[in-house]
């Protein structure tokens, strides 16, 4: 009997509001991610990476933004329909969330020490001093020194890296099962970037933790992740596990951001970039949304919009594009209505 995922997305949709209208961010997006397993999400900037991330955690602004559409089953609850009282129980307990610049999610005024116990206080009702032993272990847990004097500083005394295993205790303090790290290593050093890559590695595997891992940066992915979602423009366009995306990637822009990754064995003149740009969220209406920067763009792309389609050499590997019809339709759930 196969295990239910911990998070099951279906057919999502998020949108923002204007003067001029509704412009789509996340559209229809669906994807499962199993206990322990590391999804890795990627995609430019602009792609709706972190607008999914913060749609599950329900922390899209309102107004101007709103989910439109689709599950958000965690553990089969909908969170679409969880409320705001019930959304602040699964906050940092059952799913937690590690952003992109620790020194804006951790408070200034308050030490290291009171912003951890808060959490384990409020989730696992222990009392003070319980709260204070388990806060110092998770800060050894993440391979801080002097833990117990750490609990003392403030966050300004901290390194970048350190502050960024601080937000990854906090994150792992309640034992959640499901972890969001969205660019988590961005502002780091390349050797602290390791070493935090090496750190939810190895974190993952001691709790069985499931994690979404969503960056710009296929290094990383390389590094740390099973399964890999590559999105452009609000919606997926290609799926596969990590090894057959690097090895066999079918989606034209896949192939681009591959291709775009320095090679230090080559001694290039210019590096390669994908032409054009990302379009605006909302400003393509029909047609495949990557046509514009497509070198295999023919008139079908520019009028249809391709659904997800088997790979038929490889297992578990899907992609949006009509170049390969031939493997015929898959598990698009909006095509076949699950």
């Amino acid at each position: 009997m196969t295990q239910a995922p911990v998070l099951d997305v279906k057919q999502l949709r998020t949108s923002f509001f204007s003067s001029d209208g509704e412009v789509p961010a996340v559209d229809d997006i669906s994807f499962t991610v199993n206990k322990g397993e590391i999804l890795g999400i990627v995609g430019e900037s602009g792609c709706g990476k972190s607008v999914t991330s913060l749609s599950i955690m329900k922390l899209i602004p309102q107004p101007p933004g709103k989910i439109v559409g689709g599950q958000i089953l965690l553990d089969g609850e909908d969170l679409v329909n969880a409320s705001e009282k019930r959304m602040r129980e699964i906050r940092g307990n059952e799913v937690a969330m590690i952003f992109q610049e620790p020194m804006t999610s951790l408070n200034p005024l308050f030490t290291i020490g009171d912003q951890l116990i808060e959490g384990i206080k409020l989730h696992k009702k222990l009392n003070k001093k319980t709260a204070i032993q388990q806060a110092v272990e998770m800060l050894k847990l993440v391979g801080l020194p002097r833990a117990e004097q750490i609990m003392k500083e403030y966050p300004h005394q901290l390194s970048g890296g350190m502050r960024q295993r601080v937000m990854i205790a906090m994150a792992l303090s309640c034992h959640p099962r499901l972890l969001i790290a969205d660019e988590p290593t961005t502002a780091l050093d390349v050797t602290i970037q390791a070493q935090i890559l090496s750190l939810m590695k190895d974190l993952n595997e001691k709790l069985d933790t499931a994690i979404i891992m969503i960056t710009h940066d296929l290094g990383v992915v390389a590094e740390v992740c099973e399964r890999v979602i590559v999105m452009y423009a609000g919606k997926i366009v290609e799926e596969a596990p990590v090894e057959e995306i690097f090895k066999n990637p079918k989606h034209p822009y896949t192939r681009g951001l591959l291709q775009s990754v320095p090679d230090v064995r080559e001694k290039k003149e210019r590096l390669y970039s994908i032409p054009g740009n990302v379009p605006k969220p909302g400003s393509i209406k029909t047609g495949c949304r990557f046509a514009a920067r497509c070198e295999y763009v023919h008139d079908r792309c520019m009028t249809e919009s391709p659904p997800l389609y088997n790979v038929e050499e490889a297992e578990r590997h899907t992609v949006r594009c009509f170049l390969h019809e031939s493997g015929g339709v898959i598990h698009d759930r909006s095509a076949v209505g699950s």
